[in-house]
């Protein structure tokens, strides 16, 4: 009794049901059944095809354009080349030069990585409360980001240089004696790059623990004080775990940044790479080999940039297994 009343309250909806009844099928009002009924089947192909065409335009053909590229020996100026097999990725396996390049990349990641996982997340904890003023701070810990790394590279430039005021306040502290080469020592360049790198970063990836922390229950941090954990354990066993799944995020995006580092060295290091190209880095090494328009061999450009992806595809599903067993 009480579904019959109800139905029958309803306009329209007792009339429809009359009218089916006859052929034991019960009518959908048209509202409720979808818009894909009226809707031609070629309609969400002509809607994803924009983005579609983008992508295979400016990432997959490019990217198999490259490997294609790879077994030619073709010039910067030159066109597709002559079919060389696999004799580039030869002299890839005998190449001092490719090797320097990638050890440079290699350490690149494996220190700026670190720093840019562990350095955000603290400075997320500083401005994440609402306080008078935090909102200076935050900007101030946000501008690098939107800051031209060629300009800010510049800056670092004039401050690392042998009588810049780095150097300046060095000697009139009575600090060294002589002038620190930042810029002309193969290992300091490279960790005035870094430094350049991950202060740049900082910033950006606070923005993704600030949003992290937003999604840590309130309730275990009080738990914890209740069980007197001070703020170095509420740290360590609450907020850690919270934003271990943005730690793993951060850490791929980071190191696939890390070995992509090309402006930071050319800026700091000059177009050479540091002092004979000690600190060229991958990216540095394929625009020599593969851009040079009188010596440059694109084929052979290509055979190092693939090995950046495998070098990339690599340190992404090494994270991404450490964090899964982390997860374990």
């Amino acid at each position: 009794m009480t579904t019959t009343s109800s139905v029958e309250q309803v306009p329209g909806v007792a009339h429809r049901l009359a009218r089916s009844e006859g052929t034991g099928r019960v009518r959908r009002p048209r509202s409720t059944a979808g818009a894909g009924m009226y809707r031609p089947w070629w309609m969400p192909v002509l809607w994803i095809a924009p983005t579609v065409i983008v992508i295979a335009a400016f990432g997959v053909f490019p990217f198999l354009n490259t490997i294609a590229l790879s077994f030619t020996n073709a010039t910067p100026l030159g066109g597709g080349g002559d079919w060389v097999g696999f004799a580039n990725y030869e002299r890839l396996l005998t190449d001092d030069n490719f090797w320097r390049a990638t050890r440079n990349s290699i350490v690149y990641a494996l220190v700026a990585v670190p720093l840019l996982v562990v350095l955000p997340l603290m400075m997320a904890q500083l401005v994440y409360k609402y306080l008078p003023g935090i909102g200076f701070f935050r900007t101030a810990f946000y501008a690098p980001v939107v800051a031209s790394m060629v300009a800010v590279a510049l800056v670092w430039q004039n401050l690392l240089n042998e009588r810049g005021p780095i150097n300046t306040a060095l000697d009139r502290f009575g600090v060294v004696d002589s002038p620190v080469p930042f810029l002309s020592n193969p290992t300091l360049l490279l960790l005035s790059a870094i430094a350049l790198t991950v202060w740049k970063g900082l910033g950006w990836y606070m923005i993704f623990y600030l949003a992290a922390l937003a999604n840590v229950p309130r309730e275990l941090y009080e738990a914890a004080e209740l069980d007197g954990a001070g703020t170095v354990r509420q740290f360590i066993h609450v907020t850690v775990p919270g934003v271990r799944l943005t730690m793993l995020l951060i850490a791929i995006m980071s190191g696939i940044g890390s070995l992509r580092v090309f402006t930071e060295i050319y800026v700091l290091g000059g177009a050479t790479g540091g002092p004979g190209g000690q600190v060229q880095t991958l990216p540095f090494y394929i625009r020599d080999t593969a851009l040079d328009p009188i010596a440059g061999n694109a084929g052979y450009g290509a055979a190092v940039s693939v090995a950046l992806f495998l070098l990339t595809i690599g340190l992404a599903v090494m994270s991404h297994k450490f964090g899964a067993k982390e997860e374990s």
